[in-house]
C-alpha cells in the first residue's frame, strides 16, 4: 500500500514554476497494479522517484507498506568501474538477497554473455538498461514501480520482460507509467492521472482511461 498524504512537489525550470503535486492525498491499495496516466511532463517519473525515496517532496509525506523497487530500469546505483556482475552484487547486499542468485538470475535474463563480466562503462544504453531490468526483476519486492523499461530491447526481450513482470504481479503490486493504453489494460486493475499537480484514482481502468483521453484532446 502507499499512501500520499498533502504531498507537494514544485521544480524550477527556465525561470518558470513546474507543480508536479499540489497537495495531493491518495491511496494505492497493497497488491495492486496501478496504470499512471499523463502528459508529458505531468510529472509522472519524478511521482515514481518520490515513491521511490529518490526524490523528496517539498511537503507532506509519502508512506509505504512492504517492500518497494527502485524505478524499475533506474541505473543510478550502478558503478562505472565495476562489472555488470560485480554491480549486480553489490545491488544483492544492499537488498539482503542471496548474492549467487541474483547474479545467476541477471546473467542468463539479460544474455550480455561474456559483457556480464565486462566493466559498465564500455556497455551500450540498451546493455544497461537490460542489466537494470534484470535487477530489478530478480528481487522479489511487494511493490514495483515501473517506468516504460518493457520497451527496451528487440522483439523477444521484450515479450520475455513483459513475461517475467507478469509473474512477478501474481504475488505483488505495481505502480506503471505508460503510454500504451494497451498494456495498461493488459497489467492494471487501476488507474491514477496525474494532471496539474492533482492526482485522481480511479479503481475501474476503463474510466481512468477515458478521463485521461478526454483531458489529452483538449491539448491538441
Amino acid at each position: 500500500m502507499i499512501c500520499f498524504e498533502g504531498v507537494e512537489k514544485t521544480f524550477c525550470q527556465d525561470g518558470a514554476r513546474a507543480e508536479i503535486a499540489t497537495g495531493i492525498t491518495a491511496t494505492f491499495p497493497a497488491g495492486v497494479c496501478v496504470g499512471l496516466l499523463g502528459r508529458n511532463g505531468a510529472g509522472k517519473s519524478t511521482l515514481l522517484a518520490m515513491i521511490a525515496g529518490l526524490v523528496r517532496p517539498d511537503r507532506g509525506r509519502i508512506r509505504a507498506r512492504g517492500s518497494v523497487s527502485w524505478p524499475v530500469g533506474f541505473q543510478g546505483a550502478f558503478h562505472p568501474d565495476l562489472t555488470g556482475a560485480q554491480n549486480i552484487r553489490f545491488i544483492a547486499r544492499i537488498y539482503g538477497v542471496d548474492t549467487d542468485e541474483l547474479a545467476a538470475f541477471v546473467e542468463d535474463f539479460a544474455e550480455l554473455g561474456s559483457h556480464f563480466q565486462a566493466p559498465l562503462r564500455s556497455y551500450s544504453t540498451g546493455m544497461r538498461a537490460r542489466l537494470a531490468f534484470g535487477a530489478s526483476m530478480g528481487i522479489a519486492f511487494d511493490t514495483y514501480l515501473v517506468d516504460e523499461v518493457t520497451s527496451v530491447g528487440d522483439a523477444a526481450f521484450k515479450a520475455r520482460s513483459a513475461a517475467v513482470f507478469q509473474a512477478r504481479l501474481a504475488r505483488a503490486g505495481a505502480v506503471v507509467v505508460s503510454h500504451s493504453m494497451a498494456q495498461i489494460r493488459a497489467l492494471c486493475g487501476a488507474v491514477a492521472v496525474l494532471e496539474g499537480g492533482q492526482l485522481r484514482y480511479f479503481d475501474e481502468p476503463e474510466a481512468g482511461i477515458a478521463w485521461h483521453e478526454a483531458r489529452m484532446a483538449t491539448l491538441r
